[in-house]
């Protein structure tokens, strides 16, 4: 299990490996957020030059949003429920669909201190990471058990989405 507290500067570190990785293969990577609320977004903008590897982000915090916005499909919410495997990989799969960026990131989960469902509890985070390779888009996701208040989770999954990234 991870650490509960994440330090800025631990995060500031991994983003700048990331940032590194992806300017080095070329790539640009887009974010789809839902508990994290943009952090993870925030985070690769924060550095100069940034704009070499990121395309844009997306929070979808709401199932309507994850729809409209990412072609999350509707029985895939009504059947799994958003914080599922399922809903990450549609996230990632629409964002990548919706530009031209090589590298998805996705994230959805129950930050707390409420939304905890019987099999879910407060922490449970999907993340799923996309790639365009060949024309053809490839995810995988995982699921984590974060722990912690609010602002712990959601700096926990900030550092798994980073530091899981494919960026070869």
């Amino acid at each position: 299990m991870r650490r509960a507290r994440v330090s800025d500067v631990a995060l500031r570190r991994l983003t700048m490996r990331v940032a590194k990785q992806l300017r080095r293969a070329g790539f640009t990577v887009v974010t789809a957020e839902s508990c994290t609320g943009g952090l993870l977004a925030k985070l690769l903008t924060d550095l100069a030059g940034s704009s070499d590897y990121f395309d844009r982000g997306w929070v979808t915090y709401s199932n309507a949003a994850k729809r409209s916005e990412l072609g999350v499909p509707a029985t895939a919410l009504a059947r799994h429920g958003a914080v599922s495997e399922s809903v990450a990989l549609a996230m990632a799969g629409g964002a990548l669909r919706r530009s031209k960026a090589r590298v998805a990131i996705a994230i959805t989960g129950i930050a707390g201190p409420a939304g905890a469902t019987p099999g879910k509890p407060v922490g449970t985070v999907w993340i799923a990471w996309g790639l365009r390779r060949r024309g053809r888009i490839e995810a995988y996701a995982v699921r984590f058990r974060f722990r912690g208040g609010r602002d712990a989770i959601r700096r926990q999954a900030a550092e798994a989405a980073l530091d899981g990234l494919p960026a070869s």
